[in-house]
């Protein structure tokens, strides 16, 4: 049974779009509030880090505000410095920077820079008056086991300023809170001054901040969420909407696709029937062309024939008339008759080995052999080998002797035959200069490579493998029929299921015969 028919694809189409709609809105929403509440905590820990140096630096400034406040006292006053003292003691004593906050002044009278036991005396410390005037040391340590003052004085040696943290009684509690504090040593008397908070405070005021800054991104994270729900809904009716168009479209298709289905049959017999008639009509030119191929090959053989005879019967012919002149002079003796006769046997014998290579050469072969590509090509040199010489064509062959082939022995040479007849025929064409055709051969893993390059100058024809058509020839009607390199084509593509391909070079053209080591049948 079909799941998705015409009659229910609109309804389908909907439902699937509602379900990636809530999908996407879904995972939209839960990593869009994920990813804001991990920003979120990210941020919080920025904004603790950075409202703690806010911090530090606040209590620096108050410190700092301080010794400017005693350093201009000093400046105009003629009191004296115990005078001035006691006053500053005063002023520490009730200076609050912030309402209802636990921090507060405390100052310490140095007696040993280097610390220890009575290091120094506490002047001002409203949270323990008990200890105000007497003598403490760096030795103390506070609940954590932190020597804090021995802390703060190390970095007062060396940079007269430090940030410690440690635990501290809080005032108007018995409770022992973690404080931070910032000590600045005064030269002029001697005096660390330092100011502190409690971090119990900090994180109070961070929390409020928290709560507030959360409170927003939740309303900020209900808005969005409402408007991704509002984008779905409207997703939906949209594609209601559309899905009913759909429905229209469909029925109207239906319609047309049925008259158009009857229109095609029509057409289809009509067409079977031309292709039918197209097809007979093909056959024939293919068997056409197949006849003038023949023939062609028959007038090249006669006339490689005619090229490789004419030595021998010159040579016969001289033969002839040595004997016929001996006769006249009545020199002829057994002698010279049976010497003329073998030399006669021997150009006989040559003519007829020639008659059985061209034979051989042309005659057609189905099977598939196994052969050495140098022979073939050495098979082909016999047919051509004399008129290459009249032309005065220079041949280099670079072949390995023991690089083989299995396939078509003779259509594999009468390929070969085509590109050189080809080659030779540009050659004498363009009257070039030390004509010459080089042939090159190399194996790839499944392949081997047969290249026939000359120096005629190349293809001019674009695209160039329009030499490979039909009837496609770039000669005169004389001397062309255009049908050698597409027999070539079809020999090497379909027959040998290989690629035979051109290209240019510097000097001129380069074919290239690429046959499978072993054509499978």
């Amino acid at each position: 049974m079909k799941l998705i028919t015409e009659k229910n694809l609109s309804k389908i189409t909907i439902y699937i779009f509602i379900i990636i709609m809530s999908s996407m809105i879904f995972m939209i929403t839960y990593f869009y509030v994920k990813n804001t509440y991990e920003n979120f905590e990210s941020e919080m820990k920025i904004f603790k880090k950075e409202y703690y140096e806010i911090k530090k630096k606040t209590l620096k400034k108050e410190v700092d505000t301080v010794l400017d406040i005693l350093n201009y006292n000093i400046a105009i006053t003629n009191a004296s410095e115990k005078e001035q003292k006691a006053d500053a003691i005063r002023l520490l004593n009730n200076i609050r920077f912030e309402k209802n906050k636990s921090n507060y002044f405390f100052v310490y009278e140095i007696k040993k820079l280097n610390g220890g036991d009575d290091f120094a005396t506490l002047l001002v410390n409203p949270n323990r008056p008990e200890l105000i005037g007497k003598l403490i040391s760096t030795n103390y340590k506070d609940t954590n086991g932190v020597k804090f003052r021995e802390n703060f004085l190390k970095d007062i040696r060396k940079k007269d300023e430090s940030y410690t943290q440690y635990t501290y009684k809080k005032p108007g509690s018995k409770e022992v809170k973690q404080k931070l504090s910032y000590f600045k040593y005064y030269k002029n008397w001697n005096w660390v001054l330092a100011v502190g908070v409690y971090t119990d405070d900090v994180e109070k005021e961070i929390a409020v901040k928290r709560k507030h800054l959360k409170s927003r991104i939740k309303k900020q994270v209900g808005q969005n969420v409402v408007l991704f729900i509002m984008f779905l809904s409207l997703g939906i009716l949209i594609s209601i909407a559309v899905s009913q168009k759909i429905d229209e479209v469909l029925k109207r298709y239906e319609n047309k696709v049925k008259i158009k289905t009857e229109e095609l049959e029509n057409l289809n017999i009509s067409l079977e029937k031309k292709i039918k008639d197209e097809v007979e009509k093909n056959r024939e030119k293919e068997q056409l062309l197949v006849q003038k191929s023949k023939f062609i090959a028959l007038g090249e053989m006669i006339s490689n024939i005619a090229h490789q005879w004419r030595q021998p019967l010159s040579e016969l012919s001289s033969i002839l008339m040595y004997l016929k002149f001996k006769h006249s002079i009545n020199a002829l003796d057994d002698k010279i008759m049976q010497k003329k006769s073998e030399e006669a046997d021997k150009v006989l014998e040559y003519m007829s080995h020639t008659i059985d290579d061209f034979r051989n050469f042309f005659m057609p072969k189905k099977e598939k052999e196994e052969f050495y590509v140098y022979k073939a090509i050495d098979s082909v040199m016999t047919i051509i080998s004399s008129s290459l010489k009249n032309d005065k064509i220079n041949v280099v062959i670079n072949i390995n002797k023991n690089t083989k082939l299995n396939t078509y022995l003779n259509e594999y040479e009468q390929v070969i035959l085509n590109i050189f007849k080809n080659a030779k025929d540009a050659l004498i064409e363009k009257k070039i200069k030390d004509p010459q055709i080089k042939i090159t051969a190399y194996e790839e893993p499944e392949y081997v490579v047969l290249f026939i390059e000359d120096n005629a100058g190349g293809i001019t024809v674009e695209p160039k493998g329009k030499i490979f058509e039909p009837y496609f020839t770039t000669k005169d009607g004389s001397n062309g029929t255009g049908i050698g390199l597409y027999m070539s084509k079809i020999i090497v593509d379909k027959n040998m299921k290989g690629k035979l391909r051109v290209r240019n070079t510097r000097n001129g053209a380069k074919f290239g015969i690429h046959v499978p080591k072993d054509v499978n049948t």
